[in-house]
């Protein structure tokens, strides 16, 4: 018997769960660099070119207690009380800087009368959400911090300055128009089977050919699969899948796509260093744990809470 095991700790989940894999909403366009027929492992052309600078954006959220709020009706609702942020950092040579971020906090419940919660430390506006299981809450939760990432990166392109600049938004792309999605786990199966075997074939730094792919709105992205390097294993081990606007060129497009190819090899995390390697890039896990210390200390923004619901 042959067996793999999975490079991310376990409780971290897996980045590719083949059981849950699900069909794109529209088939994607395999054509659209190459010939499928032609389908192969592509390495970056000598022409191309490497960013001066590299921005990578990213969100964290945290909840911070869960209430009990009593609407006029007398009726009581679940919520939660959060804090999420966004930020981003630029990697210019050896050193990597945090340029902007923003911390917001809220109160996630359904209770049409809920009011801000104001404590000694931090102030929670409400956010309206149409029922109080906490899956409900949690994914409205989700749901405006990728509102945060999205209008962060966008605040970000201001500052990318010349088009050398490289803007890495982590996840799928949003509205923001010159960067590109960098997403670490798969959940959806956009390659037909008899394909896997040049995403299995990639060297680390190598890409697939471009795919058009086309989300239920309509909303297009050119994207590829990459492998980075430091992970062994199985076929799909250290493959990440990047996306970038259809509103750009095919020659744009594969020019973008080799540069990332170039660039993030030298990014890759190590499985000494981080339980989710190589797939969470330094810069993205570096941002990760400077926005968590910017959300504040748990504990006193839970006794803040505690105090308030006492007065």
């Amino acid at each position: 018997m042959k067996f793999a095991v999975e490079g991310w700790s376990p409780e971290y989940g897996a980045p590719m769960d083949a059981a849950e894999l699900t069909d794109p909403a529209n088939p994607p366009d395999l054509d659209v660099e190459v010939p499928v027929a032609e389908w192969a492992p592509r390495s970056p052309g000598p022409a191309t070119v490497a960013p001066e600078s590299v921005l990578f954006t990213d969100g964290v959220r945290r909840v911070e207690a869960r209430v009990w709020v009593t609407a006029d009706d007398g009726a009581t609702h679940q919520g939660i009380c959060a804090s999420y942020a966004s930020g981003v950092v630029r990697a210019a040579g050896p050193r990597a800087t945090l340029v902007h971020h923003r911390v917001m906090r809220g109160l996630f419940c359904p209770a049409p009368s809920a009011e801000p919660i104001v404590t000694r430390h931090a102030t929670f506006p409400v956010n309206a959400v149409s029922g109080d299981s906490f899956d409900l809450l949690s994914q409205a939760l989700q749901h405006q911090m990728g509102v945060l990432e999205a209008k962060v990166a966008a605040e970000a392109e201001v500052d990318m300055g010349d088009q050398r600049a490289l803007l890495l938004v982590d996840g799928p792309l949003k509205q923001v128009s010159g960067g590109v999605g960098y997403i670490k786990t798969h959940h959806v199966a956009y390659l037909p089977v008899d394909l896997h075997p040049v995403v299995a074939a990639l060297a680390p730094g190598q890409r697939t050919p471009l795919f058009l792919a086309t989300a239920k709105g309509g909303r297009s992205r050119y994207s590829w699969y990459q492998r980075l390097p430091g992970a062994s294993g199985h076929p799909w081990a250290g493959v990440i899948r990047a996306e970038v606007s259809a509103d750009c060129p095919v020659p744009q497009a594969a020019a973008r796509a080799d540069q990332v190819a170039a660039t993030l090899p030298r990014f890759a995390s190590q499985a000494h260093k981080d339980p989710r390697a190589p797939q969470n890039l330094h810069p993205i896990a570096g941002l990760e744990r400077e926005l968590r210390r910017r959300l504040g200390d748990p504990a006193l923004l839970y006794r803040g809470l505690r105090a308030a619901a006492a007065t």
